[in-house]
This record gives structure tokens, C-alpha cells and sequence, in this order.
């Protein structure tokens, strides 16, 4: 499978990654990208960027050799009516926009609870990915999130970072599993994402491909194939 995109990576800006702009921009030109994203978190996330470092993005040119520079924000979902901490206006401005739930940002409800914040998140037509729809501690009702994804032209990010055995995301690759199946039952195209927070792990989305595999996942839904795909569903191009 060709993999030429990743879109959900951070900086040091974002307080809890360990690189700068320009070593990860250098690290997707070493692996053959062709189109890259940074996606700061959003205010609300615990040491990270404040609005105004959002607004001077303008500043950075988004063309590096033959690759194309995503700058946007991973927002955190705030409550049940898919609040996020970022004005329409603010995400108008942005190349690309990222929602996720994350325990400091926001505490777990019921099923039912947590389902209606992530599918009014979709609902929002300025946010164009739901990051990590796969954490336990989130249930979540995956049908829906899937039929809501498709309504509304959205992607489901298929997170590498998840998967990590290391990592603190619960049952993830049971949820990813249970998404792809629903993804290729009502069509619903995915993005792979590396959730990058170190160099190294730029483009890296190993633990994804067996998923794909043990799912016979349609390659024609894996957005990450062909950097024309994305465009169709993010802010800098409609």
C-alpha cells in the first residue's frame, strides 16, 4: 500500500512532544511524504500553545521541496454538544482540524453520553477528523459514529500511537477492528495517523497495516494512499 500522507503529528510547541517544525517537516521529507501535517493541541490541553501561536501560522510556508505542509489543530472535545476550544472563525483558518476526547480535557460518561459529544463534533462542518475514536474509557457506540462519519464527510483517524502496547489508550485494537468493519460496511473512508510526538514515529503507521489486513479493508477508503484523497475533506481546500 502506498502510504504518502500523515497529518496528525505535534512539535514541541504542543508541550509533551520533543521536536521542532522543522526536524519533523526534514523527518517527512526523509520518508518520502507528500503530504505532512502538524496539528498542535488545542489551548485546553495541558501545556500546550495558546490561541495566538494558531493565528501567526500564516508565517510559515507550506511548501518544502515536493512536500506539502498541513498546519491545523488537534481540538479537545469539551461536552456533550461538541464543543471544541477553538472559534468557527479561528477553525476557518486552519489547513486541517482534528477532534478528540482526551482525559484531561474532558472526564468519560456512558456510552450514550460520550457517542453524543464525538457525533455533534462531527456534526461541525469545520472539523474535518475525529482523532483516536478507539479508547475504552470512552465507550462509544461505533455504528453511529461510523453512519454520522459518512453523513457528514468526515474522516475516523485510525490512530498508530493507540496500538502501542505501551500506551494508555484501553481495548483500542478491539475498537479499531469493530470500525473498520463498520467503515467497509457503509463505505466510509479512514485516515491512518501516526500521532507523532518524536520524530522517529513520523509516517509511522506499522501497527495499522496488519488491522487493514485482518479486515480486508478496501484500499480505496484508506485516505492516506494518494495525497489528492484528503483534499476533498479538509478546511484549506473548500
Amino acid at each position: 500500500m502506498r502510504d504518502l500522507v500523515d497529518v496528525h503529528t505535534h512539535t514541541i510547541a504542543s508541550g509533551h512532544a520533543y521536536n521542532t517544525m522543522m526536524e519533523m517537516i526534514r523527518a517527512a521529507q526523509e520518508k518520502e511524504l507528500e503530504v505532512f501535517g502538524i496539528t498542535e493541541h488545542a489551548p485546553q490541553m495541558p501545556g500546550s500553545c495558546q490561541l495566538i501561536y494558531f493565528h501567526n501560522l500564516r508565517v510559515v510556508p507550506r511548501q518544502h521541496g515536493n512536500l506539502e505542509l498541513l498546519l491545523g489543530i488537534e481540538l479537545n472535545i469539551l461536552d456533550e454538544k461538541g464543543t471544541v476550544d477553538m472559534s468557527q472563525e479561528d477553525l476557518a483558518q486552519m489547513d486541517l482540524t482534528i477532534a478528540s476526547l482526551h482525559i484531561p480535557c474532558i472526564k468519560p460518561g456512558s456510552r450514550e453520553w460520550n457517542t453524543e459529544c464525538v457525533v455533534n463534533a462531527i456534526r461541525n462542518p469545520l472539523i474535518n477528523i475525529i482523532g483516536h475514536p478507539d479508547d475504552s474509557r470512552y465507550p462509544l457506540d461505533n455504528e453511529a459514529i461510523v453512519q454520522a462519519a459518512k453523513e457528514h464527510h468526515t474522516l475516523l483517524e485510525i490512530n498508530n500511537n493507540s496500538l502501542n502496547p505501551n500506551g494508555y489508550r484501553q481495548n483500542a485494537r478491539g475498537n479499531d477492528i469493530e470500525i473498520l468493519n463498520l467503515c467497509k460496511k457503509y463505505r466510509t473512508p479512514v485516515i491512518m495517523g501516526s500521532d507523532a510526538h518524536f520524530f522517529t514515529d513520523v509516517r509511522n503507521h506499522e501497527r495499522i497495516y496488519p488491522l487493514l489486513e485482518e479486515t480486508d479493508f478496501p484500499e480505496e477508503l484508506v485516505i492516506n494512499t494518494d495525497k489528492g484523497k484528503i483534499r476533498e475533506y479538509i478546511n484549506k481546500y473548500r
